[in-house]
């Protein structure tokens, strides 16, 4: 499990880590957003979470609460990006100038990129909103689960070059 704010680098290191150990990504991101940005209810959105974790194997990115000890059932490790606001809020950006108005394959099928005030907040208030709650649930988390958080990008350069080494270990955008 690959988890972190908007803009922390999470389908960057999704996607490298499973190129290097051959395993599917899933973006959680691409199961909820439907068309136009229209969000999933619950309904339609925890079973494809719950289908994908019943794999045998995988890389997910992605956050959602209502999912995640399901996904940490099936999960060996669990990796936070803590990445600070402003880097976060930059990669938003540059990825916004880079990919606007195109679709990404992290994304839903028919929302292309975009960047609003929203979606800023989110970012902006991410620390206040969720990031604690996650280090207490993080806190909790039993051997022979492996955690890492990572703080800051030497942490994710030196963790990808140790879990994935050959790969490109700098952490780029990602939501």
């Amino acid at each position: 499990m690959v988890m972190g704010p908007s803009g922390s680098g999470k389908s960057t290191m999704a996607r490298q880590l499973g190129e290097y150990y051959s395993l599917p990504v899933v973006h959680i991101d691409a199961l909820y957003w439907k068309p136009g940005w229209v969000g999933s209810t619950a309904e339609e959105l925890d079973p494809k979470i719950r289908a994908a974790a019943d794999q045998p194997a995988w890389v997910i990115d992605g956050y959602y609460k209502r999912t995640r000890d399901y996904r940490l059932e099936r999960a060996d490790s669990v990796i936070y990006l803590d990445i600070s606001r402003y880097v976060c809020l930059w990669r938003a950006i540059r990825r916004w100038m880079k990919h606007r108005g195109q679709e990404r394959a992290d994304l839903g099928l028919g929302c292309l990129e975009k960047l609003d005030w929203p979606f800023i907040r989110w970012i902006w208030r991410y620390p206040r909103i969720v990031h604690g709650d996650v280090l207490v649930w993080l806190g909790d988390i039993a051997p022979p689960k492996q955690v890492y958080i990572l703080k800051g990008r030497r942490a994710v350069r030196r963790f990808m070059a140790e879990a994935a080494p050959g790969q490109r270990t700098t952490a780029s955008t990602g939501r």
